[in-house]
Protein backbone atom coordinates (compact mmCIF):
# COMPACT_ATOMS: atom_id res chain seq x y z
CA UNK A 1 0.00 0.00 0.00
CA UNK A 2 3.02 2.54 0.83
CA UNK A 3 4.69 2.20 -2.62
CA UNK A 4 0.88 2.49 -4.56
CA UNK A 5 0.77 5.60 -2.63
CA UNK A 6 4.36 6.89 -3.49
CA UNK A 7 3.80 5.84 -6.79
CA UNK A 8 0.52 7.39 -6.96
CA UNK A 9 1.91 11.12 -5.33
CA UNK A 10 5.01 10.52 -7.98
CA UNK A 11 2.53 10.75 -10.54
CA UNK A 12 0.41 13.30 -9.74
CA UNK A 13 3.51 15.62 -9.31
CA UNK A 14 4.81 15.05 -12.16
CA UNK A 15 1.49 16.20 -13.66
CA UNK A 16 1.70 19.29 -11.69
CA UNK A 17 5.49 20.24 -12.93
CA UNK A 18 3.80 19.71 -16.26
CA UNK A 19 1.74 22.36 -15.84
CA UNK A 20 3.97 24.82 -14.29
CA UNK A 21 6.16 24.37 -17.62
CA UNK A 22 3.05 25.40 -19.54
CA UNK A 23 2.44 28.18 -16.87
CA UNK A 24 5.97 29.38 -18.10
CA UNK A 25 5.26 29.04 -21.77
CA UNK A 26 2.88 31.13 -21.71
CA UNK A 27 0.09 28.43 -21.78
CA UNK A 28 -1.43 28.73 -18.18
CA UNK A 29 -1.67 32.73 -16.38
CA UNK A 30 0.94 33.13 -13.40
CA UNK A 31 -2.32 32.99 -11.39
CA UNK A 32 -3.40 29.58 -12.03
CA UNK A 33 -0.01 28.15 -11.62
CA UNK A 34 0.41 29.19 -8.22
CA UNK A 35 -1.78 27.65 -7.02
CA UNK A 36 0.39 24.61 -7.07
CA UNK A 37 2.95 24.82 -4.22
CA UNK A 38 4.42 21.94 -2.85
CA UNK A 39 2.49 22.22 0.33
CA UNK A 40 -0.61 22.76 -1.43
CA UNK A 41 0.07 19.99 -4.00
CA UNK A 42 1.10 17.40 -1.37
CA UNK A 43 -2.27 18.65 1.15
CA UNK A 44 -4.38 18.26 -2.01
CA UNK A 45 -2.47 14.67 -3.46
CA UNK A 46 -3.36 13.35 -0.39
CA UNK A 47 -7.30 14.15 0.12
CA UNK A 48 -7.80 12.88 -3.25
CA UNK A 49 -5.82 9.63 -2.35
CA UNK A 50 -7.70 9.38 0.64
CA UNK A 51 -10.71 9.99 -1.08
CA UNK A 52 -9.72 6.95 -3.71
CA UNK A 53 -8.88 4.97 -0.74
CA UNK A 54 -12.16 5.05 0.92
CA UNK A 55 -14.17 3.48 -1.77
CA UNK A 56 -12.11 0.39 -3.60
CA UNK A 57 -13.75 -1.92 -5.52
CA UNK A 58 -12.58 -5.45 -5.70
CA UNK A 59 -10.80 -6.42 -9.04
CA UNK A 60 -10.34 -10.14 -10.26
CA UNK A 61 -7.16 -11.88 -10.94
CA UNK A 62 -7.97 -11.00 -14.55
CA UNK A 63 -8.04 -7.45 -14.07
CA UNK A 64 -12.00 -7.35 -14.74
CA UNK A 65 -14.30 -5.85 -12.13
CA UNK A 66 -15.44 -7.94 -9.05
CA UNK A 67 -19.24 -8.12 -7.63
CA UNK A 68 -19.23 -9.85 -4.50
CA UNK A 69 -22.79 -10.79 -3.83
CA UNK A 70 -22.64 -9.79 -0.07
CA UNK A 71 -25.47 -11.79 1.39
CA UNK A 72 -25.30 -10.39 4.48
CA UNK A 73 -26.01 -6.43 2.87
CA UNK A 74 -29.16 -7.94 0.65
CA UNK A 75 -29.81 -9.43 4.60
CA UNK A 76 -29.71 -5.98 5.92
CA UNK A 77 -31.91 -3.87 2.89
CA UNK A 78 -34.41 -6.67 3.39
CA UNK A 79 -34.67 -6.01 7.18
CA UNK A 80 -34.89 -1.94 6.19
CA UNK A 81 -37.66 -2.57 3.84
CA UNK A 82 -39.48 -4.51 6.41
CA UNK A 83 -38.71 -2.09 8.87
CA UNK A 84 -39.81 0.46 6.62
CA UNK A 85 -43.07 -1.17 5.63
CA UNK A 86 -44.44 -2.01 9.55
CA UNK A 87 -43.94 2.11 9.82
CA UNK A 88 -45.72 2.79 6.49
CA UNK A 89 -48.69 0.88 7.66
CA UNK A 90 -49.07 2.29 11.08
CA UNK A 91 -49.17 5.56 9.40
CA UNK A 92 -51.76 4.79 7.36
CA UNK A 93 -53.76 3.78 10.80
CA UNK A 94 -52.96 7.15 12.08
CA UNK A 95 -54.30 9.30 8.52
CA UNK A 96 -57.54 7.03 8.51
CA UNK A 97 -58.30 8.55 11.40
CA UNK A 98 -57.07 11.83 10.67
CA UNK A 99 -58.61 12.28 7.36
CA UNK A 100 -61.21 14.98 7.12
CA UNK A 101 -65.12 14.82 7.41
CA UNK A 102 -66.68 14.30 3.81
CA UNK A 103 -69.73 16.44 4.45
CA UNK A 104 -67.41 19.30 5.72
CA UNK A 105 -64.78 18.74 3.22
CA UNK A 106 -66.08 17.71 -0.35
CA UNK A 107 -63.21 16.37 -2.94
CA UNK A 108 -60.56 18.80 -4.36
CA UNK A 109 -60.93 20.18 -8.09
CA UNK A 110 -58.96 17.79 -10.45
CA UNK A 111 -58.54 17.86 -13.90
CA UNK A 112 -58.13 14.22 -14.61
CA UNK A 113 -60.88 13.05 -11.95
CA UNK A 114 -63.48 15.91 -13.06
CA UNK A 115 -63.55 14.37 -16.64
CA UNK A 116 -63.34 10.91 -16.01
CA UNK A 117 -65.79 9.04 -14.68
CA UNK A 118 -65.30 6.63 -12.25
CA UNK A 119 -64.72 2.85 -12.81
CA UNK A 120 -65.17 0.69 -9.92
CA UNK A 121 -63.18 -2.27 -11.00
CA UNK A 122 -60.49 0.02 -11.91
CA UNK A 123 -58.43 0.22 -8.81
CA UNK A 124 -58.15 -4.21 -8.75
CA UNK A 125 -56.73 -3.92 -12.74
CA UNK A 126 -54.08 -1.66 -11.45
CA UNK A 127 -53.08 -4.10 -8.64
CA UNK A 128 -53.28 -7.07 -11.06
CA UNK A 129 -50.81 -5.00 -13.23
CA UNK A 130 -48.95 -4.80 -10.31
CA UNK A 131 -48.86 -8.54 -9.55
CA UNK A 132 -47.72 -8.79 -13.27
CA UNK A 133 -44.66 -6.38 -12.81
CA UNK A 134 -44.00 -8.14 -9.65
CA UNK A 135 -43.78 -11.72 -11.26
CA UNK A 136 -41.45 -10.51 -14.10
CA UNK A 137 -39.00 -8.75 -11.66
CA UNK A 138 -38.95 -12.37 -9.48
CA UNK A 139 -37.93 -14.02 -12.79
CA UNK A 140 -35.45 -11.50 -13.64
CA UNK A 141 -34.06 -12.03 -9.90
CA UNK A 142 -34.06 -15.84 -10.20
CA UNK A 143 -31.81 -15.75 -13.26
CA UNK A 144 -29.76 -12.44 -13.09
CA UNK A 145 -26.18 -13.67 -11.73
CA UNK A 146 -26.08 -10.89 -9.92
CA UNK A 147 -29.06 -11.21 -7.92
CA UNK A 148 -27.88 -10.04 -4.34
CA UNK A 149 -26.88 -7.00 -5.73
CA UNK A 150 -29.99 -6.27 -7.34
CA UNK A 151 -32.24 -6.94 -4.13
CA UNK A 152 -30.60 -5.21 -1.56
CA UNK A 153 -30.63 -1.62 -4.30
CA UNK A 154 -34.60 -2.34 -4.85
CA UNK A 155 -34.95 -3.10 -1.09
CA UNK A 156 -32.54 -0.07 -0.23
CA UNK A 157 -34.93 2.18 -2.67
CA UNK A 158 -38.43 1.40 -2.33
CA UNK A 159 -37.35 1.30 1.48
CA UNK A 160 -36.00 5.07 1.20
CA UNK A 161 -39.24 6.53 -1.09
CA UNK A 162 -42.07 4.79 1.18
CA UNK A 163 -39.93 6.52 4.55
CA UNK A 164 -40.65 9.45 2.47
CA UNK A 165 -44.04 8.98 2.04
CA UNK A 166 -44.59 8.27 5.51
CA UNK A 167 -43.52 11.98 6.11
CA UNK A 168 -45.44 13.20 2.92
CA UNK A 169 -49.06 11.40 4.40
CA UNK A 170 -48.50 13.01 7.95
CA UNK A 171 -47.92 16.63 7.58
CA UNK A 172 -51.06 17.15 5.10
CA UNK A 173 -54.76 15.30 5.57
CA UNK A 174 -56.18 16.12 1.37
CA UNK A 175 -59.95 15.34 1.41
CA UNK A 176 -61.19 12.32 0.08
CA UNK A 177 -61.24 12.24 -3.50
CA UNK A 178 -63.75 10.32 -4.94
CA UNK A 179 -67.74 10.52 -3.50
CA UNK A 180 -68.15 6.59 -3.31
CA UNK A 181 -65.72 6.13 -1.05
CA UNK A 182 -66.70 5.93 2.87
CA UNK A 183 -63.91 7.21 5.12
CA UNK A 184 -64.46 7.90 8.59
CA UNK A 185 -62.17 7.82 11.26
CA UNK A 186 -62.22 4.48 13.02
CA UNK A 187 -62.88 4.41 16.98
CA UNK A 188 -60.60 2.29 19.35
CA UNK A 189 -61.31 4.32 22.57
CA UNK A 190 -64.36 2.62 24.24
CA UNK A 191 -65.80 2.94 28.07
CA UNK A 192 -63.09 1.75 30.48
CA UNK A 193 -60.63 1.31 27.77
CA UNK A 194 -56.97 2.58 27.89
CA UNK A 195 -54.64 4.03 25.62
CA UNK A 196 -52.25 1.01 25.83
CA UNK A 197 -55.45 -1.24 24.54
CA UNK A 198 -56.35 1.92 21.86
CA UNK A 199 -52.13 1.25 20.87
CA UNK A 200 -52.91 -2.19 20.42
CA UNK A 201 -56.04 -2.02 17.95
CA UNK A 202 -53.91 0.45 15.95
CA UNK A 203 -50.81 -1.99 15.82
CA UNK A 204 -53.63 -4.83 15.47
CA UNK A 205 -54.84 -2.85 12.00
CA UNK A 206 -51.41 -2.15 11.30
CA UNK A 207 -51.27 -5.53 10.93
CA UNK A 208 -53.40 -6.01 8.75
CA UNK A 209 -52.48 -3.32 6.35
CA UNK A 210 -48.76 -4.71 6.36
CA UNK A 211 -50.21 -8.28 5.96
CA UNK A 212 -52.23 -6.97 2.66
CA UNK A 213 -49.11 -5.29 1.41
CA UNK A 214 -52.04 -2.38 1.15
CA UNK A 215 -53.62 -4.03 -1.52
CA UNK A 216 -57.61 -3.78 -2.06
CA UNK A 217 -57.52 -7.56 -3.45
CA UNK A 218 -56.15 -8.54 -0.34
CA UNK A 219 -58.80 -7.00 1.64
CA UNK A 220 -57.48 -3.45 2.79
CA UNK A 221 -59.64 -0.28 2.69
CA UNK A 222 -57.72 2.10 3.75
CA UNK A 223 -57.96 6.43 3.53
CA UNK A 224 -56.03 9.70 3.82
CA UNK A 225 -53.12 7.93 2.61
CA UNK A 226 -53.41 10.28 -1.07
CA UNK A 227 -49.68 12.30 -1.05
CA UNK A 228 -48.48 10.10 -2.60
CA UNK A 229 -49.94 6.97 -4.14
CA UNK A 230 -47.94 4.16 -3.12
CA UNK A 231 -49.53 1.86 -6.03
CA UNK A 232 -48.13 4.56 -8.32
CA UNK A 233 -44.37 4.00 -6.34
CA UNK A 234 -44.95 0.05 -6.73
CA UNK A 235 -45.64 0.01 -10.48
CA UNK A 236 -42.95 2.37 -11.27
CA UNK A 237 -40.30 1.18 -9.20
CA UNK A 238 -41.11 -2.76 -11.10
CA UNK A 239 -40.72 -1.04 -14.36
CA UNK A 240 -37.64 0.82 -13.69
CA UNK A 241 -35.78 -2.13 -12.46
CA UNK A 242 -37.31 -4.16 -15.08
CA UNK A 243 -36.06 -2.01 -17.90
CA UNK A 244 -32.38 -1.40 -16.29
CA UNK A 245 -31.46 -4.87 -15.02
CA UNK A 246 -33.10 -6.66 -18.71
CA UNK A 247 -31.02 -6.69 -21.83
CA UNK A 248 -31.74 -3.92 -24.24
CA UNK A 249 -32.43 -6.20 -26.89
CA UNK A 250 -35.57 -7.74 -25.18
CA UNK A 251 -37.34 -4.43 -26.17
CA UNK A 252 -40.78 -6.14 -26.46
CA UNK A 253 -40.21 -6.90 -22.60
CA UNK A 254 -39.47 -3.35 -21.83
CA UNK A 255 -42.20 -2.06 -23.72
CA UNK A 256 -44.86 -4.34 -21.73
CA UNK A 257 -43.38 -3.19 -18.41
CA UNK A 258 -43.79 0.69 -19.59
CA UNK A 259 -47.50 -0.34 -21.03
CA UNK A 260 -48.49 -2.19 -17.51
CA UNK A 261 -46.73 1.07 -15.49
CA UNK A 262 -48.86 3.57 -17.92
CA UNK A 263 -51.70 1.44 -17.76
CA UNK A 264 -51.87 1.12 -13.66
CA UNK A 265 -51.62 4.58 -13.02
CA UNK A 266 -54.38 5.29 -15.33
CA UNK A 267 -56.70 2.96 -13.68
CA UNK A 268 -55.66 4.66 -9.97
CA UNK A 269 -56.90 7.76 -11.72
CA UNK A 270 -60.02 6.08 -13.18
CA UNK A 271 -60.52 4.55 -10.01
CA UNK A 272 -60.97 7.93 -8.44
CA UNK A 273 -58.47 6.77 -5.55
CA UNK A 274 -55.53 9.63 -5.63
CA UNK A 275 -55.51 12.31 -6.71
CA UNK A 276 -53.36 13.20 -10.13
CA UNK A 277 -51.03 14.82 -7.87
CA UNK A 278 -50.80 12.23 -6.09
CA UNK A 279 -49.65 9.79 -8.84
CA UNK A 280 -47.21 12.95 -10.69
CA UNK A 281 -45.71 13.45 -7.47
CA UNK A 282 -44.85 9.67 -6.58
CA UNK A 283 -43.47 8.91 -10.33
CA UNK A 284 -41.59 12.16 -9.94
CA UNK A 285 -39.97 10.73 -6.80
CA UNK A 286 -39.52 7.23 -7.30
CA UNK A 287 -37.94 7.44 -10.99
CA UNK A 288 -35.46 10.35 -10.14
CA UNK A 289 -34.51 8.95 -7.09
CA UNK A 290 -34.00 5.70 -9.14
CA UNK A 291 -31.98 7.22 -11.81
CA UNK A 292 -30.10 9.31 -9.28
CA UNK A 293 -28.60 6.46 -7.46
CA UNK A 294 -27.54 4.80 -10.46
CA UNK A 295 -25.96 7.63 -11.36
CA UNK A 296 -23.80 7.46 -8.64
CA UNK A 297 -23.07 3.30 -8.40
CA UNK A 298 -22.20 3.65 -11.84
CA UNK A 299 -19.92 5.91 -12.20
CA UNK A 300 -17.35 5.96 -9.43
CA UNK A 301 -15.48 9.24 -9.80
CA UNK A 302 -18.74 10.81 -8.80
CA UNK A 303 -18.91 8.73 -5.65
CA UNK A 304 -15.16 9.41 -5.08
CA UNK A 305 -15.27 13.14 -5.62
CA UNK A 306 -18.28 13.98 -3.04
CA UNK A 307 -17.98 10.66 -1.44
CA UNK A 308 -18.64 12.67 2.21
CA UNK A 309 -21.16 14.68 0.91
CA UNK A 310 -23.00 11.10 -0.30
CA UNK A 311 -22.14 9.89 2.78
CA UNK A 312 -23.67 12.52 5.41
CA UNK A 313 -26.76 12.35 3.01
CA UNK A 314 -26.89 8.79 1.51
CA UNK A 315 -25.57 6.73 4.48
CA UNK A 316 -27.61 3.28 2.96
CA UNK A 317 -25.75 4.13 -0.79
CA UNK A 318 -22.25 4.11 0.86
CA UNK A 319 -22.75 1.34 2.37
CA UNK A 320 -24.45 -0.82 0.28
CA UNK A 321 -22.26 0.37 -3.02
CA UNK A 322 -18.70 0.80 -1.83
CA UNK A 323 -17.51 -2.82 -3.15
CA UNK A 324 -19.07 -2.23 -6.24
CA UNK A 325 -17.66 -0.40 -9.63
CA UNK A 326 -19.23 0.68 -12.46
CA UNK A 327 -22.05 -0.73 -14.13
CA UNK A 328 -23.64 -4.14 -13.17
CA UNK A 329 -23.52 -6.34 -16.54
CA UNK A 330 -27.07 -7.98 -16.77
CA UNK A 331 -25.30 -11.92 -16.90
CA UNK A 332 -27.92 -14.42 -16.55
CA UNK A 333 -28.00 -18.28 -15.43
CA UNK A 334 -28.95 -21.36 -16.81
CA UNK A 335 -31.46 -23.62 -14.90
CA UNK A 336 -28.88 -25.85 -14.71
CA UNK A 337 -26.05 -23.36 -13.40
CA UNK A 338 -28.75 -22.41 -10.64
CA UNK A 339 -29.52 -25.63 -9.55
CA UNK A 340 -25.89 -26.65 -9.52
CA UNK A 341 -25.42 -23.70 -7.35
CA UNK A 342 -27.89 -24.71 -4.89
CA UNK A 343 -26.82 -28.00 -4.94
CA UNK A 344 -23.40 -26.80 -4.30
CA UNK A 345 -24.62 -24.30 -1.42
CA UNK A 346 -26.38 -27.24 0.11
CA UNK A 347 -23.36 -29.18 0.10
CA UNK A 348 -21.14 -26.91 1.83
CA UNK A 349 -23.43 -25.99 4.58
CA UNK A 350 -23.88 -29.74 5.54
CA UNK A 351 -20.23 -30.13 5.04
CA UNK A 352 -19.66 -27.44 7.72
CA UNK A 353 -22.42 -28.32 10.17
CA UNK A 354 -20.49 -32.20 9.81
CA UNK A 355 -17.02 -30.08 10.56
CA UNK A 356 -18.70 -28.51 13.60
CA UNK A 357 -20.34 -31.65 15.10
CA UNK A 358 -17.39 -33.31 14.26
CA UNK A 359 -14.87 -31.29 16.73
CA UNK A 360 -17.73 -30.61 19.01
CA UNK A 361 -17.52 -34.64 19.54
CA UNK A 362 -13.97 -34.41 19.72
CA UNK A 363 -13.90 -31.92 22.32
CA UNK A 364 -16.69 -33.79 24.29
CA UNK A 365 -14.62 -37.10 23.82
CA UNK A 366 -11.24 -35.21 25.03
CA UNK A 367 -13.54 -33.51 27.93
CA UNK A 368 -15.16 -36.79 29.52
CA UNK A 369 -11.27 -38.67 28.87
CA UNK A 370 -9.87 -35.79 31.37
CA UNK A 371 -12.94 -36.34 33.53
CA UNK A 372 -12.21 -40.05 33.83
CA UNK A 373 -8.71 -39.97 34.54
CA UNK A 374 -8.93 -37.36 36.94
CA UNK A 375 -11.48 -39.15 38.90
CA UNK A 376 -9.46 -42.57 38.50
CA UNK A 377 -6.16 -40.36 40.35
CA UNK A 378 -8.71 -39.49 42.96
CA UNK A 379 -10.29 -42.82 44.16
CA UNK A 380 -6.03 -44.13 43.97
CA UNK A 381 -5.23 -41.40 45.67
CA UNK A 382 -7.93 -42.27 48.25
CA UNK A 383 -6.90 -46.23 48.14
CA UNK A 384 -3.35 -45.11 49.20
CA UNK A 385 -4.67 -42.94 51.92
Amino acid sequence: LRDRKKLYFLCKMLQRENQSVLADLGVLDSHTSSIYSPQTQYNKLESEYGDSERISPPISEDGRPRYPPEKTKAFLSLLYVVAVTWITAFVMVIVHDRVPDMKKYPPLPDIFLDNVPHIPWAFDMCEVTGTILFTIWLIVLLFHKHRFILMRRFFALSGTVFLLRCVTMLITSLSVPGAHLQCQPRNYLTQGSSSFSDLAKKFSQAYVIWRGAGMSIQGVRTCGDYMFSGHTVALTMLNFFITEYTPRHIYYIHTFSWMLNMFGIFFILAAHEHYSIDVFVAFYITSRLFLYYHTLSNNQALMQTDSTRTRVWFPLFSYFESSVEGIVPNEYETLSEIIINICQFIKSRYNDIKMHVTVAAKSSTSTNHVIETVSRTITENNKNK
